[in-house]
C-alpha cells in the first residue's frame, strides 16, 4: 500500500487540488492540519471522497510545524501497513507526474529512500525564487558533509518517497519539527545505513501557494541544526557503532583549523603593529592550515567512500512539461 503525507497549514485555497490531482495508485491521502486558522479541515470534509477509507484526516491540537506534520503523517503511515510513504505539500506545489519516477527505486528495492531535485531540471533557476535557490545551494552543500550522502542536493525539498524499513528505523518522535526536517531525516537514515537517491522533479512555483518561510533566518537555523548533526552522526555511527579512524582525521583537522584561526589573528595583529610580516608567525600559520586542510579533505573522502553504497548517483532524465 502507498500513501501519501499531506502535510497542511492554512491551505484552504489549495487542499482541494491535491486531492483532485493525486494520482489513483496512492491508495490513503493522509491530511494533517496543523492547527490552521482557516477552513482547511471544513475544506477537506466537504470533498467528495471524504469519508472513505482514502482520506485520512489527522488534527494537530498545536502548531507544530511542517517536520511535525510529517513525522505525525509518517507514524500513522508505519502503524497501519503502509509499504511506501511519499509526502506532498498541502499547497500543491509538487507535480504528481513526478510520483511514479520517485516511487520507482523504492518499489524497485533499489533504494529505502528517495528525495526531489529541482535543481537540475535546467528550470530551477528560471523558476525558483533566487533567494531560495542560493539558500537551497548553499544548505544542500552543507547537509552533504552533515549526512554522509555525498551525490545528493536540494536538500531542502520535501517531495520524498520512504519504504516500511525506513519508516520502521527512525523515531519520529524525535525528528526535527520545523524546516531542517529533510536535512535531519537524512542524517539519520545514514545513521541507519538506508540507500538514499535523488530523482529530477520539477519545481512548481505560483500556483496559489503561501510561504511562510524567512530564508534568512532559516538559514542560519538550520545551519546550526547541520552542524549539530554532523558531531552527532560521527559519535553515532563512526564511535558508538562502528569505530572508523576518520575521526582521528577529523579532529586533528578541526584542531588544526582552530590554530590556524589563532595564528592568522596574530599574524593580523603583530603585522599591523610592526608594519612587515611576522615570518615565524606567517610561516606556522601556512603549516597549520595546509595541515587541517589535508585532514580535513582525508576525512570528507574517507567519509564519501565509506558511504558510497548508500548514496547510488542520481539517474538523470529529461522533464518535457507545459508550466504549472
Amino acid at each position: 500500500m502507498i500513501s501519501a503525507v499531506v502535510p497542511a497549514h492554512n491551505e484552504e485555497t489549495q487542499i482541494t487540488t491535491v486531492i483532485d490531482t493525486m494520482p489513483d495508485f496512492v491508495d490513503r491521502i493522509v491530511i494533517i492540519n496543523d492547527r490552521s486558522t482557516d477552513r482547511t479541515s471544513d475544506v477537506v470534509r466537504e470533498h467528495s471522497a471524504f469519508g472513505t477509507d482514502r482520506i485520512v484526516l489527522i488534527e494537530h491540537e498545536e502548531n507544530q510545524g511542517v517536520g511535525g506534520a510529517i513525522a505525525s503523517g509518517y507514524k500513522w503511515s508505519r502503524d497501519n501497513g503502509i509499504d511506501i510513504a511519499v509526502v506532498m505539500a498541502g499547497d500543491a506545489q509538487m507535480n504528481p507526474l513526478d510520483l511514479p519516477d520517485l516511487l520507482d527505486p523504492v518499489v524497485e528495492d533499489r533504494v529505502d529512500y528517495t528525495k526531489g531535485n529541482r535543481l537540475v531540471t535546467g528550470e530551477a533557476f528560471r523558476k525558483i525564487p533566487k533567494i531560495r535557490f542560493y539558500g537551497n545551494a548553499f544548505l544542500s552543500l552543507f547537509t552533504k558533509i552533515a549526512s554522509g550522502y555525498w551525490h545528493v542536493a536540494d536538500s531542502q525539498t520535501g517531495y520524498t518517497a520512504i519504504n516500511k524499513a525506513a519508516l520502521a528505523a527512525i523515531d519520529w518522535d524525535s525528528m526535527f519539527k520545523r524546516y531542517g526536517q529533510p536535512n535531519d531525516l537524512l542524517v539519520k537514515l545514514n545513521v541507519e545505513g538506508m540507500r538514499v537517491q535523488d530523482v529530477p522533479v520539477e519545481p512548481v512555483y505560483n500556483v496559489g501557494e503561501k510561504s511562510g518561510i524567512n530564508i534568512r533566518k532559516v538559514i542560519f537555523t538550520i545551519g546550526a541544526l547541520l552542524v549539530r548533526l554532523f558531531f552527532w552522526r560521527l559519535r553515532e555511527k563512526y564511535v558508538i557503532r562502528n569505530f572508523h579512524p576518520l575521526v582521528f582525521f577529523y579532529g586533528f583537522g578541526f584542531l588544526m583549523a582552530a590554530l590556524s584561526v589563532l595564528f592568522f589573528l596574530r599574524l593580523v595583529v603583530l603585522w599591523t603593529a610592526q608594519g612587515v610580516v611576522p615570518e615565524i608567525t606567517f610561516l606556522i600559520w601556512l603549516f597549520t592550515f595546509s595541515i587541517s586542510f589535508n585532514a580535513l579533505s582525508f576525512a570528507m573522502w574517507f567519509d564519501y567512500v565509506e558511504n558510497k553504497h548508500l548514496n547510488p548517483p542520481m539517474e538523470t532524465r529529461d522533464i518535457v512539461r507545459d508550466d504549472v
